[in-house]
């Protein structure tokens, strides 16, 4: 009969006994906080002109509203004040079109058609609704905006939180863009999405810098260009 090996404790990690091997642990920690918020920050000063409130939002015929999660087939709270904020532009008549951009990856999960279905009901009509069904990330929904659907200059429609970062992809890629934040309370959903935001500014960086294509490009599409044309524009 084999005699089991008692365990041995785990050791608890030491910190470095001198000072000086304490004094490089502190720079260790300083630069690693730095390097990770160095994306935040870009976002941060490099947006701040191109941000505003939909009482300053520029005339501009495309507005895009990004996807943000159903609820039983609904847009999510979320989504809804993003889809109220465009609506009332629309009815304002400071944008001419919307184009809704969502995931619909699966046959049973439609971000694009439950947007265009609420802002119907919100007194947008449903042929100056365009829908981007292959909007899987905010850096495929801005490339797609640009290559796809030929928009050059839009107003983009998220929470605060989100929307540096659209507008910095957006231009990243080729879209003139000006931000507005949705109006919410600072819950704690409102808080997740703030703290995640610091992690996807590092994505977001490298989306810059490397320019991937999207997970789906696909042919150009007429809808913007004929929902204009609607428009009379």
């Amino acid at each position: 009969m084999r005699l089991l090996r008692p365990m041995r404790p785990l050791r608890r990690p030491r910190l470095p006994r001198t000072r000086a091997g304490r004094r490089r642990l502190v720079r260790a920690v300083v630069a690693v906080c730095v390097l990770a918020l160095l994306p935040a920050t870009w976002l941060r000063l490099g947006t701040g002109d191109r941000l505003g409130t939909l009482a300053d939002a520029p005339r501009t015929d495309v507005a895009v509203v990004f996807g943000a999660g159903l609820w039983d087939d609904e847009p999510s709270p979320y989504l809804a004040h993003r889809l109220d904020a465009a609506a009332r532009l629309y009815r304002a008549g400071r944008v001419e079109v919307v184009l809704v951009t969502g995931d619909n990856s699966r046959a049973d999960y439609d971000e694009p058609d439950a947007m265009r279905g609420y802002l119907v009901r919100h007194g947008v009509p449903d042929q100056r609704i365009v829908s981007d069904y292959a909007g899987f990330d905010t850096w495929d929904s801005c490339v797609r905006a640009k290559k796809i659907f030929g928009v050059d200059r839009a107003v983009l429609i998220s929470q605060g939180f989100h929307i540096r970062r659209a507008v910095a992809l957006c231009e990243a890629a080729g879209v003139s863009s000006y931000g507005v934040g949705a109006a919410d309370e600072h819950d704690v959903t409102w808080y997740y999405g703030a703290a995640r935001e610091v992690f996807a500014a590092g994505k977001a960086a490298l989306d810059v810098v490397f320019e991937p294509d999207p997970r789906f490009l696909g042919p150009r599409e007429p809808g913007v260009a004929r929902a204009l044309r609607a428009a009379g524009r």
